[in-house]
Parts: C-alpha cells; sequence; structure tokens
C-alpha cells in the first residue's frame, strides 16, 4: 500500500577503495561492529550529530562537557 511504511530500512551502496576498506575491517576484529557498514553508519551518524552541533552552536558547550566528565576545569 502507498504511504504506508514498511517497517524495513533502506540502503544503498556505495564504494570505498579496497585499502580503506580492509583497514577498517583489520579495526573492527574483535569489537562489536559486525562488519564494515556498521562501523561505517556508526562513523556518518558520529559526524552527522558533530555536524549538526556545529550548526547550531552547541559545539562548543558540548566539547566543554566532555573536558568537565574527563576531570578538566
Amino acid at each position: 500500500m502507498a504511504g504506508k511504511p514498511s517497517g524495513k530500512r533502506k540502503y544503498t551502496t556505495i564504494t570505498i577503495p579496497t585499502p580503506i576498506f580492509e583497514r577498517i575491517q583489520g579495526k573492527i576484529n574483535g569489537t562489536s561492529f559486525s562488519s564494515v557498514s556498521d562501523y561505517v553508519t556508526y562513523i556518518l551518524r558520529e559526524t552527522g550529530s558533530e555536524v549538526a552541533l556545529m550548526k547550531s552552536g552547541k559545539a562548543v558547550d558540548k566539547i566543554a562537557e566532555k573536558l568537565k566528565a574527563l576531570g578538566y576545569t
């Protein structure tokens, strides 16, 4: 039915250079990431969140919070 969400996520394919793929594959061994796609999706979401913070002017506040949590004042 048109207009009703199916509940399924839609995906597309991107290409990256093989050496980068292999480097990521090595980096995620022993982590909770099940694939290079999972890791790249995570990185893209994180980067998007940071860009949104910068655009909203909250980036400095967020960085200050992180530094304070690490013990810097």
